[in-house]
Order: C-alpha cells, then structure tokens, then sequence
C-alpha cells in the first residue's frame, strides 16, 4: 500500500462532490440542523444517513452493542468492510450506504470494486478498500491542506478527542447501523424506507443521550437524491435556482479546502510589515491593533459575565 489518507470533514458539499468524483449519479448530501423526522422526510427518497460523533475510546468492549444487536449473517451477504486504516472512516461509512442500496446509480469503478470485493471476508473488504487507488486519492482530495501537520506522523493520544462517521441505512427491510470499527452490521429492528425517518430519530437520540449533557459536539448528514432532480420534477425554478447556487458555493469551498494561503498570507504580512517601517508608521500600527484587540476582549469579558475561560481566541 502506498499513501495514507488524510481527515476530511463532514459537510454537505464535501461528501456529495466526494461520491460524483467516485462516479456517483444523482445523489447529495444534506446537513441536518436538528433530529426532527418531519424535517428529515422533507428530504425524500433518503438513502441513508451519516452521522459524526465523539469516539468514546474509554468504553469497555462487550460481545454485544449497547443498541441494536449484531446481525453476523449480514456481514457475509451485504457490503461490510472492518475499517483497517485511520481516518478513512468517512469514505467507509459513505460506502457502507452506496454499496449496500440497489436504488442509487454508483458506477462503473465502484461497481467494479463492489464486484471484485463480493466474497471477500469483512476485514480483507477493508485492505482492498484501504489499498484501492481511486478510493483514497478521491478522499485525499478533499482533505484540508496544512503545511503544519503530517496526519501520518503523528499518534493520538488518550487526551486527543477522537470523532468517528457511521452510517444508518434501511437494507433488506431492516434498519442497519454501518459501522467498520465493529466485528458486524448492527440491526436496529424491521424498517422500510418509508418508515426510516421515523426509526432513525430515536435510535440517534438515544446514542447521544450517553452523552454530557454540554456535549454537543455531533453532525448529521442524509444522503438524498439529487433535489435539482425533484425541483424540475415540479417545474419549481426557484427552488432549482437555489440549489444551482449551492452547488456553486460548494465548488468553491471545496476550491479553498485544496489549497494553503499561509504562504501568501506570510508574504503579504512581510510586505506590509516593510511599508509601515519605511513610512514611519510600524509602531503605530501595533499599538492600535493592540487596543483594538483589548477592546474587544473587554467586551467580550463584560458580555459573559466577566468569565475570561469563556474566551475563544
């Protein structure tokens, strides 16, 4: 195997250029701002959803899961791969959705690696996934670019917060929680995909519900169908125009996410920096950006009560 892969995030725009960049047809990713199953439905067909969570790396191994029971069988008959590779949870847990409904167009490639990996064993599903070429270089592609950190290098510790993606799908009538770092599919009971907005709800709230009450620290993304799609299904062009419009802000964030600016913002400080100096102005300068700074944490102190760990810097 040659390269690694690197953290990507969990946002609407990355995930869905991510699965058209795989070949992916007609499907998006959309945030969900709340656990509300009314509001999920909006989002009709919904294929699967994505979940992000805080890892709780201090919780003791059981034969069986805390929700749900493992479903064995399943890991032979559906697309299950153990995830054998840091940080390409997100992909996996992508795939864990894509590979598993016969409703959504995935491709050439990935049928091909759907195919080539059929009768494979989970964990060997989870070599050839980390060790395929078009699988990583996409994810890599996404991943925020730091001329500070090698992902690779460096080791989490027990004091790092360590997140984790999962899916939730509704396969074979069942409602399954796709998760690599597990010895198998989890069945959370009997769902159609007409009920899973509804059965998914409580299964989530649940899960965060072993959370602090203070952690808040989760993200929700459904995978749909392309909603350009429905809105010239109803001649809705404002609705088309929107999404249109999103599409094209998530191109240019995504733009962004490939690229460092420290570079060019150390190069433009420096020329300011010389400008100043030779007007005469440097120390001046500094001492107003001070006071400004200080204005703004004593506001920010009498706001919150005075409470300076409330600070965010």
């Amino acid at each position: 195997m040659s390269g690694g892969w690197n953290t990507i995030e969990s946002d609407a725009g990355v995930f869905t250029y991510l699965v058209e960049e795989l070949g992916v047809k007609d499907v998006q990713f959309e945030e969900m701002i709340s656990l509300d199953a009314d509001m999920l439905k909006q989002q009709a067909p919904i294929y699967g959803v994505i979940f992000l969570f805080k890892y709780p790396t201090n919780e003791p191994r059981s034969n069986e899961p805390r929700d749900g029971s493992f479903d064995h069988a399943a890991a032979e008959n559906l697309f299950f791969a153990n995830q054998v590779i840091q940080n390409a949870c997100a992909t996996q847990a992508i795939l864990g959705v894509l590979l598993n409904r016969k409703d959504i167009l995935i491709g050439g490639p990935l049928e091909e690696f759907k195919e080539f990996t059929q009768a494979f064993p989970a964990e060997l599903r989870g070599e050839a996934l980390s060790n395929s070429e078009l699988i990583r270089t996409v994810h890599n592609s996404f991943s925020r670019s730091s001329p500070f950190i090698d992902e690779n290098t460096r080791v989490a510790t027990e004091e790092d917060d360590v997140y984790h993606f999962i899916a939730y799908t509704s396969i074979n009538n069942t409602l399954y929680e796709i998760d690599g770092l597990q010895p198998a599919p989890i069945s959370h009971g009997a769902c159609t995909d007409d009920e899973f907005a509804d059965k998914i709800i409580p299964v989530l709230q649940n899960r965060i519900s072993r959370y602090p009450a203070h952690e808040i620290r989760f993200n929700l993304l459904a995978m749909v169908r392309d909603l350009r799609l429905r809105a010239q299904e109803f001649g809705d062009s404002e609705a088309l125009t929107a999404e249109e419009r999103k599409r094209q802000e998530w191109e240019y964030e995504n733009e962004l996410r490939r690229h460092n600016f420290v570079g060019f913002a150390h190069q433009l400080l420096k020329e300011v920096i010389r400008k100043k100096l030779k007007d005469g102005t440097y120390e001046d300068w500094i001492k107003d950006a001070q006071d400004k700074s200080k204005k703004r944490i004593d506001e920010r102190m009498k706001g919150k009560g005075g409470d300076a760990m409330d600070i965010e810097y």
